[in-house]
Order: structure tokens, then sequence, then C-alpha cells
């Protein structure tokens, strides 16, 4: 099965204007990963991140969270650094908020999860790297 198309670049780049909170899942707190550069990149591009993982108190001066669902507060986007297998799971969680958008990092990608995130109204982006594509259209 052949993954959905995602958004084109305009309306990635609406999201990305009206997005302020991004939700990072599975974020490292060892910068050399690819989920801590991103998000320290997402931080210093003006974003608020909120880490999300068990097994820390705070990532990049942050206070973490052992799940989405543990979140006080709104979020705008939840961005995910988990194996494809993490996805559905992911995406029950992310119906729960009052996100807008999910994004699944490059070699994340899920069809049936995307397609029930998408169908719940929320806007997917799958197998693409969130700081790959701000710095494109930025």
């Amino acid at each position: 099965m052949l993954l959905q198309a995602n958004p084109d670049d305009q309306n990635i780049k609406k999201l990305l204007t009206e997005v302020k909170t991004i939700a990072v899942v599975g974020l490292s707190p060892k910068p050399e990963r690819d989920s801590n550069q991103v998000a320290r990149y997402l931080k210093e591009s003006g974003y608020t991140i909120v880490p999300v993982n068990p097994k820390e108190n705070e990532i990049l001066g942050e206070k973490c969270y052992a799940s989405l669902l543990d979140i006080p507060f709104e979020i705008d986007m939840v961005d995910v650094f988990r194996k494809s297998e993490f996805v559905p799971q992911v995406v029950e969680d992310t119906l729960k908020t009052k996100a807008k958008a999910l994004w699944l990092q490059l070699g994340v990608s899920h069809f049936d999860a995307g397609e029930k995130a998408r169908k719940n109204g929320l806007i997917v982006i799958q197998n693409s790297c969130l700081m790959v594509d701000h710095k494109r259209l930025f």
C-alpha cells in the first residue's frame, strides 16, 4: 500500500506558521541524536517544545512528560521519533489531545494509523524531517 501524499509545501508552510507548541515524542537527551538536534533547532526557531520521554525528567531545559496524555496544556503538533510500529498508539494519544497535526519523522510511517488520524481531522505528514522542511520553506 502506498502512503497518502503529504500536504504540499504551501500547506506545510501555513501549518508551521500557525503551530506554536510541539510535543516531541521520543526526544532523546543525547545531543548527537536526530531527535535532540531537531528539537533544539525548533526551540531556537521560536517554537515551544514539549519533550515526551518516560525515562527523563528534563531535556533541553524543558520538563519531560511520560506520555502525550500527561501534558497538562494544549499542544499544536506532535512530532514523532519512534519506530513505525509505535505510531498507532501515538495516534490514539494524539487524538485525545487538541493537537491539529501529526508529524512522523524521516523513516517513520504507518498507513492505517495515518489514515485514522486524517479521518479524525489531523493534518498528517509522514516520513519527512521537520527540521529539513522548515529550513527549506523558511
